[in-house]
C-alpha cells in the first residue's frame, strides 16, 4: 500500500453533499457481496493485511476523505457532545485504543503519523491535521480530551468498547457520530443480544448467539473483520437515531432521474480487536459510501447488486433502507445486468475505470 495518504479538502456529507469519490477510491471500495445473493451469517474472517480491494491492507483504512470525515466528526460533537461517552470502568480500554490507533498509524501511514515512546513520555505527531502532541501515557490531564475521543477525532469511522463480563459483551463506551440509525446514548451499557435486537431474520437464524460465542473466546493477536452494508439517500454519515428527523425526509426524493445521483451503497468494514490488558474489545466501524453512479463503473459489481437485491428477503429489504425505493433501484440496474455469469469474491475484478 502507498504509504503517503492523498486527500481531498472540502467535502461534505450533509446540505450539498459535495463528497465524491475518486476512480482510485471506487477500486479500493469494500464491495460487500462474495457472491449473487446475500443472506445473514456471521462471516467474519482473520483481520490480516490484505483482501479484495485496498481498504483490507492497513489496520485501520485511512484514504481520500480523511479531512472531510474530520470536519463532519467535529460538527456533530459540537452540537452534541454525547456521541463520545465511556463509563468509568473501561479507562484502561481508552487508553489501549489510543496506543493500539497510534502505533497502527504511525506503522501504516509512517509520511503522516509519527510516534516517539519514552516511558510515559509520548509524542505525537499527525501531519495532515498539524498536530504535534507531547503528553505522558496514562494521564489524561495531559491530552486536550480524554484518551478515546482523542485519537478517534483523527481517525475515520465509529469506535465502540465492548466489556466482557458475565459471559456476555456489554458496549461500554464509544466515539458514534456516524451511526446508521442507532444511538450510542440508547444502548451504551447494553449487552449483545440486547444491542441487535432489532435485526430482522437473524435472530431465528441464530447468527448472533453464534457471534457473541465467536466474540468470547476472540484472542488479543488474532482481531477478525467482517463487513456489514445497507443502502441509504445521499452520502450522509449522521444517520443516529437522533438525527431521524434531518435524514427520514430523504427517502421521499428518490425517484428514477435522481436514484443513480443520489442512493448510495453505504458499507462498514467492521474490524474487532481483543484489547490485550483490560480484555475489552475494540470495535471499529469503519463507514464507505458509494453512488450507484460511481458503483455502476465496475459492470461486475452492478450486476452483482442488482441479482442481490432482486432476490433480497422482503423483510431484510425493509431493514437495509430500501422499501420505498427498492424497485427504482432495480430498473436502474437492470439495464446493466446482461445474465452473464459473474467470477466469485468481492473485488472489482478490473484495474481501471
Amino acid at each position: 500500500m502507498s504509504s503517503k495518504l492523498v486527500l481531498k479538502a472540502g467535502e461534505t456529507f450533509r446540505d450539498d453533499f459535495s463528497f465524491a469519490n475518486s476512480n482510485a477510491a471506487i477500486l479500493r471500495f469494500p464491495f460487500p457481496f462474495r457472491d449473487d445473493r446475500f443472506m445473514y451469517a456471521v462471516n467474519m474472517e482473520p483481520h490480516i493485511r490484505g483482501g479484495p480491494t485496498v481498504a483490507y491492507e492497513a489496520v485501520f483504512d485511512l484514504d481520500e476523505h480523511y479531512l472531510g470525515e474530520g470536519a463532519e466528526r467535529e460538527m456533530v460533537l459540537r452540537a452534541d457532545p454525547g456521541r463520545c461517552q465511556v463509563l468509568p470502568h473501561m479507562r484502561l480500554a481508552e487508553w489501549e485504543t489510543l496506543e493500539w490507533l497510534m502505533r497502527s498509524f504511525a506503522r501504516d501511514y509512517p509520511e503522516d503519523f509519527e510516534l516517539d515512546v519514552s516511558g510515559d513520555a509520548w509524542r505525537w505527531v499527525n501531519r495532515p491535521l498539524g498536530i504535534v502532541q507531547d503528553f505522558t501515557f496514562g494521564d489524561a490531564g495531559t491530552l486536550p480530551w480524554p484518551p478515546l475521543e482523542y485519537i478517534t477525532r483523527q481517525a475515520q469511522g465509529d469506535f465502540t468498547l465492548m466489556d466482557q463480563r458475565d459471559g456476555n459483551l456489554f458496549l461500554d463506551g464509544g466515539m458514534v457520530t456516524g451511526a446508521a440509525d442507532w444511538s450510542l446514548n440508547f444502548k451504551l451499557g447494553m449487552g449483545f443480544q440486547q444491542i441487535h435486537q432489532p435485526v430482522p431474520v437473524a435472530h431465528e437464524l441464530g447468527v448472533f448467539d453464534r457471534s457473541l460465542r465467536f466474540l468470547l473466546k476472540l484472542k488479543a493477536e488474532k482481531p477478525v473483520r467482517r463487513v456489514n452494508w445497507g443502502l441509504t439517500v445521499n452520502p450522509r454519515l449522521d444517520m443516529s437515531s437522533e438525527n431521524r428527523a434531518v435524514w427520514a425526509p430523504d427517502k421521499l426524493t428518490v425517484t428514477a432521474q435522481n436514484v443513480g445521483r443520489i442512493m448510495c451503497l453505504r458499507v462498514e468494514l467492521q474490524t474487532l480487536t481483543r484489547l490485550p490488558r483490560s480484555g475489552a474489545i475494540l470495535f471499529g466501524i469503519r463507514t464507505y459510501l458509494l453512488r450507484l453512479e460511481e458503483l455502476v463503473l465496475v459492470p461486475k459489481w452492478a450486476k452483482r447488486l442488482h441479482r442481490v437485491l432482486r432476490g433480497l428477503d422482503p423483510e431484510i429489504a425493509a431493514y437495509k433502507g430500501m422499501a420505498n425505493y427498492r424497485q427504482t433501484i432495480l430498473d436502474y440496474l437492470a439495464p446493466l445486468d446482461d445474465g452473464a455469469a459473474t467470477a466469485p469474491g468481492r473485488g472489482p475484478d478490473v484495474a481501471t475505470l
